[in-house]
Order: C-alpha cells, then structure tokens, then sequence
C-alpha cells in the first residue's frame, strides 16, 4: 500500500498533504479567480478572448435565466452538449453557480446515446451546439427535458467575426443539418434575458453534487458517476499542488485540444488552470492539424495535455517540429497510456518531458501522476497524488506486496459518491472506502506504478472507454446476424482497435452491412474496424460467450 514509503523519490517540492477543502465549493473557487484576474484573458477559442470579468459576467447572466425565467430550483440537471466553444464554460459556470448539477454530454452521441443519458440523468435543460440538434430532434418527444437552448459554433465570437463563423459553418461547410425543436431558445436570447436580473449566487457545499460524468460499464450500460463539489475541489487541489512547482499565477497559457466535457479537460484544464488565472487556449477540431498546429504558433504556451494519439498526430507534422517551444514547461498525457516511442520523441523535439498521468471518471479524474520535475519514469503512471493512497491488491481486497501483481485500488477525496440511481454498480466497484479500478498493476519499492493488464474487458481507443456488451447490443440488432461476440486488439494508431465476430443469420451478410448498421447506434470511436465471420462463437457451459476464447482464437488465426 502507498503511504508515502519512498519519500526520498516524492517530489521535494510537492507537498504531501494539501487542503482539499479549501473552497467550500467549486463556486466559491470561481467567485476568487474572476476578481482577482478579472482583466485577464481567461479563454481564447477561434483567436476571440474572453476575460475572467466577462466569464464572471456571462456566466451570471445565463445562471439568472436558469433560475429567475426557467424558474429552476437548486439541483436541477443541466446537460451541455458542445465541443470546445467559448460557450462551454459560460454555460458550465453558470450552471454551477445556479446550484445546478452540469451533465457532461459527447456531441458525437447518436440519438440513442443521447437519449439514454438525458433520461437517466434526469435533465432538465439540454444546451446544445447547433450542429447536432437534429440528433436531439429525433428523440425530442422521448426524452423528460423540458427546456432545450440551441447555440451555434459562433455565437460569443463577437459582431461581423461571429456572423461569418456560423454562415461558413452552416451553408458553406454545411455542418448543420436541418432540424425543428419546437420551443427551443437561443443562447444568445437566454443570455439577453438572463441581463435583466441582478445575480445573487446559489450556496453550495462540498457535498453538493457538481457534475454527472457519464461513463460506461462491464454491463455495457452508461452510468452517471455522481462527482460532488469536495471531490472536484480535493482534485483540482491535488492537481495544482503536483504542478505548483512550475507554473505561476497570471504566467501560464495553456493548450487544451482535449475536449472540456471529458473530466481530464475539465478539472485539469479549466479548473487546476482557473486557479491561477491561466489563459487557456481552447482548440474545436484538434484533428484539423494544420489549423491547431497554426493556433499553437500564435502563442507562446506553457503547458499542453493530451492523450497519446494527440501528441504522436502533433509530432508527426513538420508544422509542428518548427514551433517556438521555449516557454513550454509541461507536458502531461493522460486517458490512455502514453507510448514509449511518443515519450522520448516528444521531449527530444520539446526539450520537456511527457508526464504520465492516470487517473479514471469516478475518481475525479486524477489519482497518480509522473513528476513534472524531470525525474518521471517513462512506463509507468507515476505515483499517488497528495492526499491519495492507492494499494495493490488480490482478488479479496488484501494488500500485495511490491512488485506484485494486483488490481489497483484508490482511496481519496476525489473518489466519486457513487454511480447515479445505481447502489448496486456501485457496491461492485467499492472496497470499503477504496474504489476498485478495474486494473491490474505493479507498484515498485519507489512507489511508481505500472499498470500491466486490465481486468475489465473494457476495450480503450484514443483514451475512450468502449465496452464489448454495448457494441454487441447494437451489432445484434442487426437482421442478419445471430450472434456476435466483441474483443478489443492491440492498434498503432489508437492503442486498440473494436473487432466484431459475427456469426451470420442471413448468408449474404456483409462486413460493410455490420459496420454501416453499427453506425447507426454508436458514436465513430466504438464501431468496429474489422469484422469477422465465424460458424459458431466459444461458450461456457451456461451459454455465456466466451471473449477470451475468441480473442485467443483471433490471435491465432490473424496475430496480435
């Protein structure tokens, strides 16, 4: 068990215990930054600014239309739906400072996604990009939302910059399908109506619940971890405790290219950078290289995070080789592990190592992390943040030694509540206070960790969590299939790959058909890249298929 053992490796500058309640709530961290930053830039997006005292202004104005039009008490559920727009963390704060609970949702959900989420969470309110309303249309009169506001990519970009964006974007590029919700409100009209209220913050307290993180399970269905204040203040602390060492206050321009709804994004990002009055750079498309490699020449930024697929696209684009990395400071790669390969190519043509970090939804996120002080070991995910303990354990929850083999457990502040509505998937992951990861990994006698293998049968691509049963689900309702068994592989490009065994009901059956029909039901990242047809699909006696058997039988026959 971690409890601070090798000392002698423990960064000397990073305090080993830190105030996790330091804030009464996230809220009360805001009101701070806002007024003692507010004539900096807090956000950039498009190469529009916005100020700390014009977040704090925004956001107050959409806090009031919630509570002062809607009429909505604290509590209720707010799900955004948004890339990386300027409007996100208007929205986002104004919600929280409403007393609101912020539900996290992927605007590349399909209809059916979409649905099952706002309906478990219990949305109230659904803010949504343009771009993707017609999905919400589709499924409008079976969600229990009462209110939708629509905003398009443009809108807080300002006067003639803000006008050409959302014409560009709708009838040039013809990014916005057509679509008719009946009732819905512009983003813009709620802000306006917002104005004519004075503000008059909602109090809050640690064990408020903050935000709905939506995550998927061994089941395969989506839940909603239940992240209260106190764990995003104990997290965001943790995480401005590991960085302190490098980063000063008003000094730091940082790049976020991963996306705010994703909780790396948001308690890294927004709120660890918020702290110190971070200008944070936020990039819509990161896979438009050209234009994010371009937005990076812009500015001299300080820190960057990503996951490894981000950094090894950046790196393999001679744009990027040229940029001006002198006042780079860090660098962390989380949701997924960071490749050798990546690791050592980064920090030769960065001069700044890549910090490894790991961390999972239900624990705010982040639980262990590499040194930023260049003493990381390139392999590992580092070691337990302040306040953090993790243990090594066995199948009944009882410590291993170091250098063995076991499933790592975290205890911590930033461990979530629970699972929304569902006690008993939370039970499954709990170990008294310790919450059960799902992975298995090796601690050495330093206290960095490595992670070998994981339990779960969770398939990883591009630091996004795919979960067999899902993908199954939705191939199964495929006519011509009749059973279907998923198993991730090994992929250069996103450290796994979804690969469907399909045994056909209709002889005609196509791979083109399987993958065209899953498209239908899953966001891009979880539909399968290979399909492959068998006559019959490995089972226990009870009639459970068998994973293993067909990942070993693929292995066999394809490779690994």
């Amino acid at each position: 068990m971690s409890n601070f053992p090798w000392q002698k490796f423990y960064p000397a500058a990073v305090d080993k215990e830190v105030n996790c309640a330091a804030y009464s709530s996230v809220n009360e961290l805001f009101e701070e930054s806002v007024k003692k930053y507010s004539d900096a830039v807090a956000f950039e997006c498009m190469g529009k600014t916005l100020s700390y005292s014009e977040l704090d202004r925004l956001s107050a104005q959409f806090a009031n239309y919630l509570t002062h039009v809607l009429k909505l008490e604290k509590g209720s559920r707010v799900a955004i739906q948004m890339p990386n727009v300027l409007q996100y963390p208007v929205v986002m704060f104004g919600a929280l400072r409403a007393g609101m609970v912020v539900v996290n949702t992927n605007p590349l959900y399909t209809p059916a996604e979409m649905k099952h989420q706002f309906n478990d969470a219990g949305a109230d309110v659904i803010v949504i990009v343009a771009n993707f309303a017609f999905h919400l249309e589709k499924i409008r009169s079976e969600i229990k939302a009462k209110h939708v506001i629509v905003t398009e990519l443009g809108d807080l970009l300002g006067g003639l910059k803000g006008a050409i964006v959302n014409l560009v974007v709708k009838h040039v590029k013809k990014m916005v399908p057509a679509y008719s919700i009946p009732g819905a409100v512009k983003l813009k009209s709620a802000l306006g109506m917002g104005a004519a209220y004075a503000f008059k913050p909602v109090a809050c307290n640690l064990e408020d619940p903050a935000f709905l993180q939506y995550t998927g399970g061994t089941t395969g269905v989506s839940k909603g971890a239940e992240l209260t204040h106190g764990n995003i203040v104990a997290n965001m602390q943790q995480i401005s405790a590991w960085m302190k060492p490098k980063l000063q206050e008003r000094s730091e321009i940082v790049i976020t290219a991963l996306p705010l709804y994703h909780i790396f994004a948001l308690t890294v990002n927004c709120l660890a950078m918020l702290k110190i009055g971070a200008h944070n750079v936020l990039i819509t498309n990161p896979r438009d290289m050209k234009a994010f490699i371009g937005d990076m020449a812009k500015k001299k930024f300080t820190v960057i995070t990503g996951v490894n697929t981000l950094f090894n696209g950046l790196l393999n684009q001679e744009a990027f080789m040229n940029l001006d990395f002198s006042s780079l400071k860090i660098a962390v790669g989380g949701g997924m592990a960071v490749q050798k390969a990546t690791a050592e190519k980064w920090k030769k043509v960065t001069g700044v190592p890549l910090a490894e970090g790991y961390g999972l939804t239900e624990t705010s996120p982040v639980a262990t992390c590499n040194p930023i002080d260049g003493t990381e070991r390139i392999g590992t995910i580092g070691m337990p943040l302040p306040n953090t303990e993790v243990m090594i354990a066995d199948d009944e929850g009882n410590p291993l030694a170091n250098g063995e083999r076991g499933e790592i457990l975290i205890k911590g502040p930033q461990v979530m509540r629970g699972y929304w509505n569902r006690p008993e998937e939370t039970a499954l992951v709990m170990h008294g206070e310790w919450f059960k990861s799902g992975d298995i990994g090796v601690m050495d006698d330093d206290g960095f960790i490595k992670i070998v293998d994981r339990k779960k049968e969770m398939i990883l691509v591009s630091g996004f969590n795919v979960y067999p049963n899902e993908v199954e689900d939705a191939i199964a309702s495929c006519p011509g299939v009749l059973e279907v068994g998923v198993i991730g592989m090994p992929d250069a490009k996103s450290t796994e790959k979804v690969v469907a065994y399909v045994v056909k009901k209709d002889p005609s059956l196509t791979e083109d058909q399987v993958i065209a029909h899953a498209r239908e039901y899953l966001t891009n990242y979880k539909v399968p890249r290979e399909v492959y047809f068998t006559e019959e699909l490995p089972k226990s006696n009870v009639g459970k298929i068998l994973r293993r058997k067909i990942k070993e039988a693929h292995i066999e026959k394809v490779g690994a």
